[in-house]
């Protein structure tokens, strides 16, 4: 079984991909770890490293193009990332969605940052992302009808949306 968790950040996707991946026993992928990785080697922040990416193709679809290698080998796996489901065949796609609002809090407080600063720079990250998804893969991060599976992240805590996540693979395995 392989379960794509989607969003965009601070929905919670790396939180509950984790968790979910604990429960479920499965391997955990992480594109946005992937991202992070490649924005350190080259000693660059996110900004800066998405910016590099608007320009350079080449960095969004090595991030891919690893995803698509790892979910290919692996049969029981969770994969996490905010283009997973629509890049990966995946029997579960999910997409955790909540207000832009909470979602900058939620940054903010795990890096210990001011929240005005992560609302600039979340909202400038996410333009570029949606840019990007549109003019290299023609996909409309907005269009939430390709999920089997939307949660409003908002309105339960990690550890419920695993729950709900985790009755849906048990049902798709009966």
């Amino acid at each position: 079984m392989r379960v794509a968790i989607s969003g965009l950040s601070g929905s919670g996707t790396t939180t509950v991909a984790k968790s979910l991946a604990d429960k479920l026993g499965y391997k955990l992928v992480s594109a946005g770890e992937i991202f992070r990785r490649m924005a350190n080697e080259q000693r660059m922040n996110l900004i800066q490293f998405s910016r590099k990416a608007e320009i350079d193709p080449e960095i969004d679809r090595r991030v891919d193009e690893i995803q698509k290698e790892i979910s290919e080998k692996e049969d029981d796996i969770v994969i996490e990332g905010r283009l997973s489901a629509r890049l990966v065949n995946a029997d579960l796609r999910v997409w955790l969605k909540a207000p832009f609002e909470v979602r900058v809090e939620r940054i903010a407080k795990r890096e210990g940052r001011n929240y005005e600063e992560v609302f600039r720079e979340t909202s400038e990250r996410e333009k570029s992302e949606k840019m990007r998804y549109m003019k290299y893969y023609g996909i409309d991060i907005d269009d939430l009808s390709f999920y089997d599976l939307v949660i409003e992240s908002s309105k339960w805590n990690s550890e419920s949306i695993v729950n709900i996540i985790f009755l849906a693979v048990k049902e798709m395995v009966r």
